[in-house]
């Protein structure tokens, strides 16, 4: 599909959804990878909920149980998992954590990471490394026979769906597929793709993802969502326990430290629940548009970023394709500093980040073609 076209269905999609982002009448939001603006129907759900307690405090607990289950359920389609596969947590780094903590591991055994990815996906190897696991540290830029080399042997390997300062898109069902010849646990870390990109965790044959709801799901911080297949989740144990990781938690006086049979042995005493409305709220949303819609419009906006920073003199993090393209295009300029850029964008009423040196600008279905062309226009 060539500009044109991509530019005229998005602009039908963009203008059709244009009433649940009021945040486009103040600002240019481009900077979802850090915090998303949230639509009208989260909000609209967090304020019934927020509402509800006021009036009536827990009068009506059993709606909020039911939102628990349609927040899960809403998070398994979105993901092609199973609604026994999915325990709510606080965010990405929790899940992750669950993960690593839990599983059973003894000195000398061997796992693969990435040297270039966010803390929440580095900082808990580093602590295993600590235990006596060995790590083997790569690029995400690595070959797949790098990556097949590196696991080999190895338990568990641990990688994002979409780099956090390039944007680089991983091909998680070529990495699933050397995971699963290799007899390796598959662990993705899928925050800053999961609601801009198609990803089903069959086909990828991954066996955990992590995923909080405040980037591209458009969801409030402090509310995330753990997959756990069923076919891994006796080898990873959970490392809170409190009233509800147990079969008989509804069950006050009981003392049986039975787990439950699904990925709720994870979740560890009361959730969010003011978080658990808006999530859902925004993950429904998403599954309403459809990702296979969605996806070319980010794709297609961040091509127009890359190509218009570009024609201002600016360099362009990474080589990005067709392929390996997201909503991430990060930028800079020899003698300018990246954080004097965000604050000249800032004053134009554009929203940015600065990150390690590099413009980071990361827009959404809901930005407008036109609106990248202001951006690139109050680029000093």
């Amino acid at each position: 599909m060539g500009f044109e076209a991509i530019a005229k269905s998005q602009d039908e999609l963009w203008s059709r959804y244009a009433d649940q982002f009021p945040v486009r009448k103040r600002l240019i939001y481009l900077n979802h990878a850090a915090v998303s603006p949230l639509p009208r129907r989260a909000a609209e759900a967090m304020q019934w909920l927020a509402a509800d307690a006021l009036e009536f405090g827990s009068l009506h607990y059993g709606q909020w149980l039911e939102t628990y289950e349609g927040l899960r359920s809403a998070a398994a389609r979105l993901i092609g998992a199973e609604r026994s596969e999915i325990a709510l947590v606080k965010n990405t780094s929790e899940g992750i954590s669950t993960v690593a903590i839990g599983l059973d591991w003894r000195p000398g055994d061997k796992m693969v990471a990435f040297r270039e990815e966010f803390p929440s996906n580095y900082y808990p190897w580093k602590k295993l490394e600590e235990t006596g696991v060995r790590v083997e540290w790569l690029s995400y830029l690595d070959p797949l026979e790098r990556i097949e080399q590196a696991c080999r042997g190895a338990k568990l390997l641990a990688i994002s769906f979409v780099q956090y300062l390039s944007g680089y898109r991983a091909d998680l069902e070529a990495i699933g597929e050397i995971c699963h010849r290799s007899g390796c646990i598959f662990l993705v870390d899928a925050i800053q793709g999961m609601g801009a990109f198609p990803l089903n965790v069959r086909k990828a044959r991954i066996h955990a993802l992590a995923a909080d709801g405040h980037k591209w799901m458009l969801g409030p911080e402090g509310c995330g969502i753990l997959f756990i297949s069923q076919e891994v989740q006796d080898l990873v144990r959970p490392i809170e326990f409190g009233w509800t990781n147990v079969a008989g938690y509804k069950d006050y006086a009981s003392r049986d430290m039975t787990l439950r049979r699904e990925a709720g042995r994870y979740e560890c005493g009361t959730l969010n629940t003011i978080g658990c409305y808006g999530l859902r709220a925004s993950i429904e949303f998403l599954l309403e548009i459809g990702l296979g819609v969605i996806s070319p419009v980010v794709q297609n906006l961040g091509d127009r970023v890359a190509e218009g920073v570009q024609t201002k003199g600016y360099e362009v993090l990474g080589n990005r394709t067709a392929a390996n393209g997201a909503g991430i295009v990060s930028f800079r300029k020899v003698g300018m500093e990246s954080a004097l850029v965000v604050e000249k964008l800032k004053a134009a009423g554009v929203v940015a980040a600065a990150r390690q040196g590099w413009v980071r600008v990361s827009p959404h279905f809901y930005i407008s073609p036109e609106e990248i062309g202001r951006m690139v226009e109050a680029l000093p």
